[in-house]
């Protein structure tokens, strides 16, 4: 900025000539004799007074650092130098500590020192000049982007537990690609990386990444996406404060991992993207779950259903083993339906000794009314009567007979068929123990050497088991 001088109010006025040089000045009663302080303290307020607070460039020189923790150096560009004061209040709100030579943007108020009459500035803020440019830019973009919701949680799509492949935007020169395929195989060697390879600084470079990223959002492969780069100065990470790399990853469809710098840097990407990583180390970290974990709880959930088989296993075994107790041998059914078919006999035959009784005492009746009244016409007629029931009656009994035979044979049938003996019949056999008769149901029940008995359907045979083979 043009303009900056060192005014010594002093020195000015030893270098004015009076105007008559030979003789005393004339004295008036309208002269307004100012004193130096005087001159120096309204030259001070008309200063202040003109001048609001400004941003000046330059660069600093003649750096002092007294023990009070004020701050007094020179800020000058190629024409011109300005004496500066930042004092110990605004010391603290730096965040970059001065040093001779560094270019820097400072803000502050015009001033005079009045005790020697130099003019000075006294310092608000100072900035280096470069970053300083940068960081206003991209608060400005920071805040525009946040209003306009990119920003906003609502809208980040979760990380994938276990992605098949991985895209990544990165140069692929740099050390980045080398730490995130490195960080992938020792953590998770089956997961893929799918390489968009872009600049991450210079001319051009934001426009590719952009690039890669809606590239990358085309590709049915991945299933997320590391957008990365080493660390650097905010010059060199200013790619990824653009504001079309901000709406590429914010129009991704994958979930978008940020990895740009070191774990201090901030970047529009770091805001915009699903997740963030301090380092791409971190970012393989975040997509990339530990194989030792997964084996952990595939052999923890084998023991689980292990436990759950054995457990249904044994409740269906005791199942089973109430069904045999309840389960009535084929021989008392057999039994029990012969003594139910003896008992229907022997009310047959009371009921059919019963009519036979009552059809007799009938018919003596009628013998003794018919010989009381000699009708023998009608006598005739009432035997031929009784012969015929009699006939009916027989007849009668005869089937109830043949039916209450055919139903036996039938149940009789039905039993066969239930019965294991006519299992046996058909080639099968029945294992037991030799020692205490019990059922075998299971090879691995027992051992090679031991001595069953297999009952056929005809006889039963002495073995010794040789071999044993599950099904």
């Amino acid at each position: 900025m043009p303009g900056f001088f060192i005014l010594s109010v002093r020195a000015m006025f030893m270098s004015m000539k009076p105007p008559y040089p030979d003789a005393a000045p004339p004295t008036t009663p309208s002269r307004n004799i100012y004193t130096v302080s005087r001159l120096n303290r309204e030259a001070k307020a008309l200063l202040e007074g003109s001048f609001p607070a400004l941003w000046v460039e330059g660069e600093i020189s003649n750096l002092s650092r007294p023990a009070s923790g004020h701050l007094y150096f020179t800020l000058k560009d190629a024409q011109a130098q300005v004496r500066c004061a930042l004092f110990r209040g605004s010391r603290r709100l730096l965040t970059v500590e001065p040093r001779d030579g560094m270019h820097v943007l400072a803000r502050g108020r015009v001033s005079l020192y009045e005790g020697r009459g130099d003019f000075q500035l006294i310092l608000e803020y100072l900035e280096e000049a470069g970053e300083g440019a940068l960081r206003r830019a991209f608060e400005v973009l920071k805040q525009r982007l946040m209003q306009e919701g990119l920003f906003e949680a609502a809208r980040k799509k979760p990380l994938p537990r276990l992605p098949r492949c991985i895209g990544l935007v990165t140069s692929p020169s740099g050390a980045v690609l080398h730490d995130i395929v490195t960080t992938l195989r020792r953590r998770f060697p089956a997961i893929a990386v799918r390489l968009y390879p872009v600049p991450v600084q210079g001319a051009g470079a934001a426009e590719k990444i952009a690039a890669a990223i809606a590239l990358a959002g085309k590709q049915p492969d991945c299933d997320a996406l590391i957008v990365a780069r080493g660390g650097g100065s905010l010059e060199d990470l200013w790619a990824f404060n653009e504001e079309i790399v901000a709406r590429a990853i914010y129009a991704c469809p994958l979930p978008v991992v940020s990895a740009v710098g070191h774990e201090t840097d901030i970047t529009i990407a770091d805001f915009v993207a699903d997740a963030r990583a301090p380092t791409p180390t971190a970012a393989a970290e975040m997509l990339s779950p530990d194989w030792r974990e997964w084996s952990d709880a595939f052999q923890q959930h084998a023991e689980r259903l292990q436990r759950q088989m054995r457990d249904r296993l044994r409740r269906d075994s005791q199942h089973l083993d109430g069904l045999a107790a309840r389960l009535v041998h084929p021989r008392q059914r057999i039994e029990l339906f012969r003594q139910r078919l003896h008992g229907l006999v022997l009310r047959l035959r009371l009921m059919q000794t019963g009519q036979q009784r009552e059809t007799h005492a009938r018919l003596m009746n009628l013998s003794a009314r018919l010989h009381r009244h000699s009708p023998l016409p009608r006598l005739h007629a009432l035997e031929q009567r009784r012969q015929h029931l009699a006939q009916l009656l027989h007849g009668a009994t005869r089937r109830a007979l043949a039916a209450a035979d055919e139903r036996l044979r039938h149940l009789a049938q039905t039993l066969h068929t239930l019965s294991p003996l006519a299992t046996l019949d058909r080639g099968y056999a029945i294992v037991r123990r030799a020692d205490d008769g019990t059922v075998i149901r299971d090879a691995n029940a027992v051992r090679a050497g031991e001595r069953v008995r297999a009952q056929l359907a005809h006889g039963q045979l002495e073995c010794v088991v040789e071999k044993t083979r599950e099904s």
